[in-house]
């Protein structure tokens, strides 16, 4: 059994000049007052019966009368106008300035200690935008889960995708331990050293408990220790209120300690190496048919989420 056929839409143009006319009551007064030739305007209403099936307009070289079922129909070409016009609109004021709602997700600790000022001053700059704001540490596919803006933290890099990625900005992990530990168990002075001391740390693996440290000066440079696991979790709140509580010798990224160091409370450990460096991504459906509001976000996070976690 054949396919039906698929039913042909009105071409919009026909209805607005058929209404152009029926308002002028003349094919000629219409084309005056659009300044097109009357050719034009009878072409499409030819186009447009044509594809009704019907006679809208009774016409010859001395009149001009709309027939009943014209009557109805233009009535109804009038709303069809009107709300086109309307959906129209508001296409065009969401790309005249950002408005709309943007929902992005990203990491639960750039959520939780870098992204709510910055979330704060794009809205105060865009007071037209609303944000819906998904914090998680598992790998959101925007297309599928219907996200604008995904923010994802990585070590390595992500797979291949047909996604739109944008680097933002690399961030070093840095040991980190309290004063109250180190005057227990004394401040490590070399890598090997941290083998020797407790550890807190991120869990990856219960099987693998590794640092793996570069030199701050000579980035190629690098050294394993294997440490001594007193607490591993994967929220960095919890690790970081360990560290500081004397519990050991914590692995963080640098802006989550910040604070801390800054108030004393925690104190860098081997500040000539880095346990690492974690790069944060910026993940898009798509680049074609970005709204201004979506534009706008991305180009305000990629200028001002590298100084929130400097």
């Amino acid at each position: 059994m054949p396919a039906p056929r698929k039913k042909r839409l009105l071409d919009l143009d026909d209805l607005y000049y058929f209404v152009q006319a029926v308002e002028k009551k003349g094919i000629s007064a219409a084309a005056r007052a659009l300044d097109l030739p009357k050719s034009s305007v009878s072409r499409h209403i030819f186009a447009l019966e044509a594809a009704l099936g019907v006679r809208l307009i009774q016409r010859t070289t001395r009149s001009f009368a709309v027939t009943d079922i014209g009557a109805e129909f233009y009535r109804h070409a009038v709303a069809t106008l009107i709300e086109a016009e309307t959906a129209e609109d508001v296409v065009r004021r969401r790309t005249a300035e950002p408005s709309g709602t943007i929902r992005f997700s990203c990491p639960v600790a750039l959520a939780q200690l870098a992204l709510a000022d910055v979330i704060v001053q794009f809205m105060t700059l865009h007071p037209q935008v609303r944000i819906v704001q998904h914090a998680t540490n598992r790998f959101v596919d925007p297309v599928q889960e219907g996200f604008d803006v995904c923010l994802r933290a990585h070590s390595t890099p992500l797979p291949a995708s047909t996604l739109i990625q944008r680097h933002l900005v690399d961030i070093p992990w840095r040991l980190f331990a309290s004063p109250s530990y180190l005057a227990r168990k004394g401040t490590p002075t070399t890598p090997e050293q941290l083998s020797q001391h407790e550890g807190i740390g991120v869990r990856h693996s219960e099987e693998s408990h590794v640092w793996t440290l570069a030199s701050e000066k000579q980035p190629h440079r690098t050294t394993s220790v294997t440490y001594s696991p007193r607490l591993l979790s994967d929220e960095m709140v919890t690790l970081k209120v360990a560290a500081c509580q004397g519990q050991g010798i914590v692995a963080l990224p640098g802006y989550v300690a910040r604070k801390e160091v800054q108030s004393g409370v925690l104190i860098r450990v081997l500040p000539e190496w880095h346990a690492g460096i974690a790069t944060v991504s910026m993940l898009l459906p798509s680049r074609r048919g970005l709204l201004p509001s979506v534009r706008a976000f991305m180009d305000f996070f990629s200028a001002h989420v590298p100084q929130a976690v400097a």
